[in-house]
């Protein structure tokens, strides 16, 4: 017989060991080494058998054990000193409580997936890995942040292998009353919901559960409840699953749900209302539409609404391709909204205009969520210095008449959350060094550009850490590997080959990450006469551990795994390369520390930032990475190498992957392993050791998370907040009004004459030109808009390279053509082909910059050409 429903029977916890619940229901524990220990105590076989999960094992331990322990005074007082320290983390000041200057009183950050801990299990990759370290590090700086997402009932999937290597989907029902969360309850104990209204007069309803991150609260809703019909009831079933409506009605919960989940958590619980939203790439986008909507039943009108939404949101893209952004057919999209659906206040069209692509090239019929999340929010960025370059160019289109460079998203390169993917080894080892609670702000609140303290680890030390941890992989990897291969159907007999495969004392090299094309996963596989080579020399041999997930509908990369997994097999090599599946949070904790190098070779600039080789470069281990992404930006041959790109735009891409995989062998070939078993006079592969030690030293503080949110805190969520409160409705008003007849009169704005003070071709460095400008403003006055000048190197085509802007001064008007003139300095501050040129803006004092309406007004050739713009 089968169960119809299943539910776990707790024990009633002793009175003594109540606070055992609170440590298990807040989060903190899957990066607080102590409160992991004592539930470990609890009962060791147990923990493990729970993966680690303080819930299932409360949910396990027997009623005798408990007993027992609430009788253990030893317990009881690690207990005491435990659970103090949990209040004085969730209550005491820290850096955002002792920062300068007005702060948000709350922020709320949006993102379809968190990866927080392996037993919650709500993430498919590195958006939601990023997102879960993004809260774990707010929750250690003090950042009042409020976590908003979806509770999947299957999360994304379990992977395993066929038989002949091919990757396999499987779904387990998560329950969430057997996971680390709680449900938001009103006064009167009924569970809290939010609804969306549907075409139809239909509902769709969603309870609001809460994970407990620390210090940061992370609200889920969950459609799976009786209110809905079966159809609604699913929209939450998995994470990225279903088609183009399943995923329209999940971002549409997400953000219109997300907004008003966060209504009724600060209605239920007195916590501040956010002063900025945060919208973690474009899923979430729908949040500034419920936030127009709110302020337009308050009396605003619509224009006004979206410049005090604007003023207060942040927005960051994750992808460098368009195709990996979220787009719908605006006629879904329509379905959705209006009087017979969600938000019957706002006029469908403005919704659909806010998701337009309205640049060359864009696609008229398609609603795009990343296009929607520039729109409304005033303050945007990408996730590392070159994904804000790629982003800038991707998204020019939406700026027309400005170079790239100045299109307004910047970039704040993404961090890790050092105490999450440290080993526990490396960090008694800083511990013992400079003492347990600076090691501990070191990884957590950052600050400093150097960790010189590593410097002062003996030689031995450092390897001995390495090898040890290395060992630990070893081991790791026979268990996992050993399990998938039962998967696969092999039997016992036929599995003793698998205690030999790794050496403790190889070489080990990690490749784990979701698997599009882009990433180029088999990029290894191209010469494998090579590559068996290097895992089979006689001296220097090499062992690769391999891990990643395909999307369940992309055949292409279940083949490459498929590639990957039969390549693995051959009992050739099959003991020094190995394919792990089910990548994720628990497996990579055990990868990062034990690998030696981490190899990361995608597409340049395909990869935004790629975040695992910072995870890996925190426990000493090198990177061996295409400049791409995160490398690109800090990357040192002090403590890895870069594989070289053939990245020219007329590279065919076969002969491209030849050629960078060639650059890979002969780095293997001759650096990097050279090096590796290389041995100084006191047996130890000195120079190694001084890479590892530059690594921790000079990259380690750079790649926290903890030093990424202190940025978003300064750079972005304390300019947004302040812009937020500038923004009243009388602000509001007067902006939209603003934009508005700018928008109507900028075709009568032209740049007239350009005259200057030189009329020589060339000048010499270090002297002045006077600039007089005639232009005409229309129906404008000079106080709607700036004139400045650019200045910069220029190229054989005359574009103006690092360009300088400097604003000039009314010198007087209108005459009496309606003229206005201004005047201001040029001064020639560098040598070489230099140019210049005038230009409009509009300017108004609630702009966060003067690019924002994407309109500009330039010199005709005509002027240009009569003003001697050029100088050689």
């Amino acid at each position: 017989m089968k169960a119809i429903r299943r539910f776990t029977v707790r024990p009633v916890l002793p009175e003594p060991l109540r606070p055992l619940s609170d440590l298990a229901r807040n989060l903190r524990w899957s990066w607080h080494a102590e409160t992991r220990d004592l539930f470990q105590s609890v009962d060791p076989e147990r923990w493990a058998a729970s993966d680690g999960d303080p819930v299932r094992l409360l949910g396990s331990v027997s009623p005798a054990r408990l007993a027992e322990l609430a009788g253990d005074h030893r317990f009881l007082r690690r207990l005491a000193e435990v659970s103090g320290d949990l209040d004085d983390y969730m209550t005491g000041d820290r850096w955002y409580q002792t920062h300068p200057g007005e702060l948000p009183a709350a922020i709320a950050y949006f993102s379809p997936e968190f990866g927080i801990t392996a037993a919650l299990p709500q993430y498919s990759g590195g958006l939601g890995i990023l997102a879960g370290d993004h809260l774990k590090a707010a929750s250690d700086l003090g950042v009042p942040l409020v976590g908003v997402g979806l509770l999947y009932r299957h999360g994304y999937f379990r992977q395993s292998l066929s038989r002949d290597g091919w990757q396999q989907e499987h779904y387990p029902v998560l329950d969430p009353n057997e996971l680390p969360v709680a449900l938001v309850e009103e006064p009167d104990g009924t569970p809290a919901q939010v609804s969306l209204a549907l075409p139809g007069g239909r509902r769709l309803h969603a309870r609001i559960w809460l994970a407990q991150v620390g210090r940061v609260p992370l609200l889920m809703l969950d459609s799976d409840v009786e209110d809905n019909n079966f159809g609604e009831r699913g929209v939450t079933d998995r994470l990225y699953g279903g088609g183009s409506e399943h995923r329209l009605l999940q971002e549409m919960l997400l953000g219109i749900g997300g907004v008003r989940a966060v209504r009724t958590y600060c209605r239920l619980t007195g916590h501040p209302e956010p002063e900025v939203f945060h919208t973690n790439e474009g899923h979430a986008g729908f949040l500034g539409l419920e936030r127009i909507a709110e302020l337009c039943e308050g009396g605003l009108d619509f224009d006004s609404a979206l410049e005090a939404v604007r003023a207060g949101t942040v927005f960051t893209t994750h992808t460098p391709v368009p195709a990996g952004i979220d787009r719908f057919d605006r006629e879904l999209v329509a379905h959705h909204f209006g009087p017979e659906a969600e938000l019957p206040g706002i006029d469908v069209e403005r919704i659909l205009r806010l998701g337009m692509e309205t640049y060359p090239g864009g696609e008229p019929n398609l609603f795009n969520m990343a296009v929607m999340g520039l729109r409304l929010g005033q303050r945007a960025n990408g996730v590392s210095l070159l994904h804000g370059h790629v982003s800038r160019e991707m998204f020019s289109g939406l700026w027309p008449g400005f170079d790239p460079d100045e299109v307004p998203i910047t970039s704040v390169t993404n961090g890790v959350h050092a105490p999450t993917w440290v080993a526990p080894e490396v960090f008694r080892l800083g511990a013992r060094q400079i003492g347990a609670q600076r090691t501990e702000d070191a990884l957590t609140v950052g600050g400093s550009d150097r960790w010189d303290a590593v410097g002062d680890i003996p030689d031995q030390d450092i390897w001995e850490l390495r090898r040890n941890l290395r060992e630990q992989l070893v081991d790791e990897v026979r268990v996992r590997l050993r399990a998938s291969w039962r998967q696969r159907g092999a039997g016992t007999a036929e599995l003793g080959w698998i205690d030999g495969v790794l050496d403790p004392d190889v070489l080990t090299i990690g490749f784990a990450r979701r698997v599009p094309s882009y990433k180029r996963l088999t990029l290894m596989l191209r010469d494998r006469d090579r590559l068996m080579d290097l895992l089979l020399h006689p001296e220097r041999p090499i062992q690769i551990v391999v891990a990643g997930k395909a999307h369940p509908a992309d055949d292409g990369g279940k083949r490459l795994v498929q590639e990957l997994v039969r390549f693995a097999d051959d009992p050739r090599v099959r003991h020094r390369i190995v394919f792990l599946p089910d990548y994720g949070m628990a497996m990579a904790q055990k990868l990062y520390p034990g690998c030696d190098i981490w190899l990361n070779n995608p597409l340049r600039p395909l990869e935004a930032c790629g975040t695992s080789g910072m995870k890996a470069a925190l426990n000493g281990c090198l990177n061996l990475s295409v400049l791409d992404g995160w490398w690109d930006e800090w990357f040192q041959p002090d403590f890895g190498w870069a594989i070289p790109t053939a990245d020219g735009a007329g590279t065919d891409p076969d002969h491209r992957d030849a050629i960078e995989a060639d650059a890979l062998y002969d780095l293997l070939e001759q650096r990097v392993a050279p090096r590796f078993y290389e041995r100084g006079q006191h047996g130890l592969p000195d120079r190694w050791i001084e890479m590892v030690r530059q690594t921790l030293t000079l990259l380690g503080p750079k790649v926290l998370a903890g030093r990424m949110v202190r940025e978003y805190v300064e750079r972005l969520y304390a300019p947004a907040a302040h812009a937020h409160r500038a923004m009243d409705p009388g602000s509001a008003r007067e902006l939209a009004a603003w934009k508005a007849k700018v928008r109507a009169a900028w075709h009568g704005v032209t740049v007239d004459h350009v005259e200057t003070s030189a009329a020589m071709a060339t000048a010499e460095l270090g002297s002045t030109l006077a600039l007089r400008v005639r232009v005409g403003l229309g129906e404008l006055g000079p106080d709607d808009v700036e004139v400045q000048v650019v200045s910069g190197r220029v190229d054989p085509e005359d574009r103006i390279a690092d360009a300088t802007t400097v604003p000039l001064k009314p010198a007087g008007g209108p005459d009496a053509e309606g003229r206005w003139f201004y005047e201001g300095p040029l001064s020639l501050d560098r040598t070489g082909p230099y140019g210049y040129t005038v230009r409009i803006l509009p300017s108004h004092r609630l702009l966060a910059s003067g690019v924002e309406l994407g309109l500009v007004a330039v010199p005709s050739e005509e002027t240009g050409e009569g003003a001697g713009v050029l100088m050689r």
